[in-house]
């Protein structure tokens, strides 16, 4: 695997808009502009900056699933014999609603899943 080494710069006006987003990422720009004391517009070009640079990747949101009647949360450890039934394993697990993630893993599994 390639790794490419990128050295990105952040400002403090960069850090301002990042922790106002990491306490809510539906923060209008306009808000988060007066937090900062710069346009809105100079908002939205340094998130599409930071977009870019990969600094931030999307938004999303979080569903709590005890709302919804789920009152317990599993993990469970997947072990295959052979490392290339993994992306056919994954594809198959992926059609399982109440599955919510699953990862690869090193030591006793193969496959980590939520």
């Amino acid at each position: 695997m390639k790794v490419v080494n990128q050295n990105i710069e952040i400002d403090g006006i960069d850090k301002a808009i990042l922790r106002a987003l990491m306490h809510d990422a539906r923060t209008p720009i306009l808000e988060i502009a007066r937090q900062v004391g710069i346009s809105g517009a100079a908002i939205h070009q340094r998130l599409r900056k930071l977009e870019k640079s990969g600094i931030i990747s999307g938004s999303k949101f979080v569903i709590n699933p005890k709302v919804l009647g789920y009152t317990t949360m599993a993990f469970v450890g997947i072990y295959l014999d052979k490392a290339m039934s993994n992306p056919e394993a994954v594809k198959q697990l992926q059609k399982i609603p109440e599955v919510l993630e699953c990862h690869y893993t090193t030591g006793n599994w193969s496959i980590f899943i939520k």
